[in-house]
């Protein structure tokens, strides 16, 4: 399993989240029967292009020749996309191990939240590697020095790391869709009307997951985007979801005409 955030475990909410505004969500289920799912978060992730990426080329356990170390370890990259698109112009992607931890831009632990938040703020880095004096995360740039001051210490990896060429999973841009398949099985069909104006029609297949997916939170599928800003979130979507083994309405949702165009590539 690679997906949006791989090197999570597939843990439950972590302790230290906020309280969500009106009280705990709803105790989530896997859903059986097709229905609407209010109050969903709506992410968007793909492959990460190496040339996005500034810090000084390494080698990498289970990768040919050498490849910029933010790109493999940064919250931008590899470890968190899951795949990604290497200067070569070839697929690669993050292979596990899929325990490993987290950590924001000073050094310290943080775990996502079920709302899309995180303990301890946004991640950095994964939770080895160098640290300034500070104890923040700091990496070597491809035209020398460092990102945030030299490194006064580092954190060696877990000797099982890897990566590997080629995608994780067989997905399809604007198509398929990472979910928590505690909730939302793998193989249902989903249906975001944010989502219209794409070549899916709105319409995804759960294909994969993530260690960050949790309860009512679909990651879309996409192309890259001209920039890693590009990407967008929904916070407050109503979802229509139709579980893999469930019996398909006689009707089902569908974009109004004006809507349903090939405006994404």
């Amino acid at each position: 399993m690679v997906a949006l955030l791989a090197a999570l475990a597939l843990t439950g909410p972590s302790s230290g989240c906020p309280p969500p505004p009106g009280g705990p969500p709803p105790r989530e289920r896997a859903l059986t029967r097709a229905q609407w799912l209010p109050g969903t978060i709506v992410t968007e992730y793909y492959p990460a292009p190496e040339r996005w990426f500034r810090g000084r080329t390494v080698t990498a356990p289970g990768l040919p020749g050498r490849h910029r170390v933010d790109w493999l370890y940064s919250s931008a990259g590899l470890a968190m996309e899951g795949d990604g698109v290497g200067l070569d112009g070839r697929r690669y992607h993050f292979a596990g191990p899929y325990s490993i931890g987290w950590v924001n831009g000073g050094g310290q632990a943080t775990k996502p939240c079920a709302s899309g938040t995180w303990t301890g703020g946004r991640p950095s880095w994964l939770a080895f590697g160098w640290r300034n004096a500070a104890g923040g995360v700091t990496f070597p740039l491809a035209g020398g020095g460092w990102s945030s001051g030299s490194a006064s210490s580092s954190i060696s990896p877990p000797s099982s790391l890897g990566f590997a060429a080629g995608p994780s999973l067989p997905l399809r841009y604007w198509r398929s869709a990472a979910t928590d398949r505690r909730l939302i099985p793998s193989g249902s069909r989903i249906f975001i009307p944010a989502y219209c104006d794409t070549p899916g029609h709105g319409w995804f297949l759960a294909q994969d997951t993530g260690g960050a997916i949790l309860g009512r939170h679909v990651d879309v599928y996409r192309s890259p985007p001209a920039t890693p800003a590009g990407a967008r979130m929904l916070p407050d979507e109503r979802i229509y979801v139709l579980p893999a083994r469930a019996t398909t309405p006689a009707r089902l949702p569908s974009c109004p005409p004006t809507r349903a165009k090939r405006l994404v590539p």
